[in-house]
């Protein structure tokens, strides 16, 4: 299998990459009361050392008091949390990686299963956690605008200290996919509407904080999905008229990538053709685009919760995509949550040495 196209250099402001080749951020949980530990920086480092041309971190909250649902989901705010990501990245650019934080915040979520909670409610755009299920509160436009700083300032500070990019969580249900869902946004003020585009301008005002904040020269990332943890069939943009008014917007407020969440990179987005969801998002948008879902193992990421395990799988129809232009660049998630030199045996050709993934991963940080 010729991978070569893989392993060429992408270029794009900050980002100076060795390859093509993205871990994918994975929520960990190994953070201690949000502070990321000496194990957390070893695990990123490790990927560094591997040749991973990007890594993009697990989801890092922003300073809302109810921005996570879990106490060991790192912050991005802080001075403790934040010295903990200044280690993160110093060892990281030693050994010769590059590095982005993905900023976050979860929104609406169901109570953590040890029972803590934050000390304030959970917030959303209309008090919803599921369709139907009320749950948290409402956001004011106080707590909206807060918000939108809070993400401008994250992005500030991993821009102070020294990353190379920064990726907004805007998928996956959290509180910007939240905002997007016309099933959870029941706003009647200029944060809701019955289209996504009306829908989608609380992503387009962080967008803009953020690129306020870190200046036009730094790289921006968002990663988006149309599916739902409810719902993994639903599409927010059911045609390319629709995405076209979904994204655009987005991409003119200042985001220079599009990370394209989909569980199956192979599967086409919309009848007619065989792109996926970065193959439309960079046709329609002219942006660059990240790929992602079930690269390099058969299964799925969510079935890994239910004890499921995966085996290596072939490569050669996401090259093929690659080499025709559909996307920039590629995620890779469970291979490099599994194994560090994932990057480095597919370069060299070992693929009798690629391992497979077993839920077990996910209870350690290797």
């Amino acid at each position: 299998m010729n991978t070569e196209s893989l392993f060429q250099p992408f270029k794009l402001k900050t980002l100076n990459m060795k390859n093509r080749l993205v871990m994918a951020p994975m929520t960990r949980a190994f953070s201690p009361n949000g502070i990321p530990t000496a194990d957390v920086a070893d695990y990123y480092r490790k990927r560094a050392a591997g040749d991973v041309g990007l890594i993009l971190s697990e989801g890092t909250v922003i300073d809302r008091l109810s921005s996570a649902n879990d106490p060991s989901i790192p912050h991005f705010y802080g001075e403790k949390a934040l010295a903990g990501w200044d280690k993160v990245i110093k060892d990281v650019h030693t050994a010769g990686g590059h590095m982005g934080p993905q900023i976050w915040h979860m929104g609406i979520q169901a109570d953590h299963k040890s029972g803590w909670v934050p000390s304030v409610e959970f917030e959303g755009p209309s008090g919803f956690v599921n369709p139907g299920q009320q749950k948290g509160k409402a956001m004011t436009e106080s707590d909206i605008a807060d918000a939108i700083l809070s993400y401008g300032r994250a992005a500030a500070d991993a821009k102070r200290l020294g990353y190379d990019t920064v990726e907004i969580h805007g998928a996956h249900g959290y509180l910007i996919d939240q905002f997007f869902w016309d099933q959870l946004n029941h706003r009647t003020d200029n944060y809701g509407g019955k289209t996504i585009a009306e829908r989608s301008r609380f992503a387009v005002e962080v967008v803009k904080e953020v690129r306020r904040q870190v200046g036009n020269d730094f790289a921006v990332i968002l990663r988006l999905s149309q599916w739902k943890p409810q719902d993994y069939n639903y599409k927010l943009a059911t045609n390319p008229t629709e995405m076209d008014s979904w994204l655009n917007p987005i991409v003119d407020a200042g985001v220079d990538i599009l990370h394209c969440s989909q569980r199956r990179f192979w599967e086409p987005e919309f009848e007619g053709s065989d792109l996926n969801f970065a193959g439309w998002a960079k046709k329609i948008t002219g942006a660059a685009t990240i790929t992602v879902g079930s690269v390099g193992l058969n299964g799925v990421f969510t079935d890994a919760f239910a004890g499921e395990s995966s085996q290596p799988s072939s490569l050669e129809e996401l090259v093929r995509r690659l080499d025709r232009g559909d996307f920039d660049l590629v995620a890779v998630g469970r291979p490099l949550l599994a194994d560090p030199n994932w990057v480095q045996k597919i370069r060299d050709h070992r693929e009798d040495e690629l391992k497979g993934f077993t839920a077990a991963a996910l209870a350690e940080l290797v």
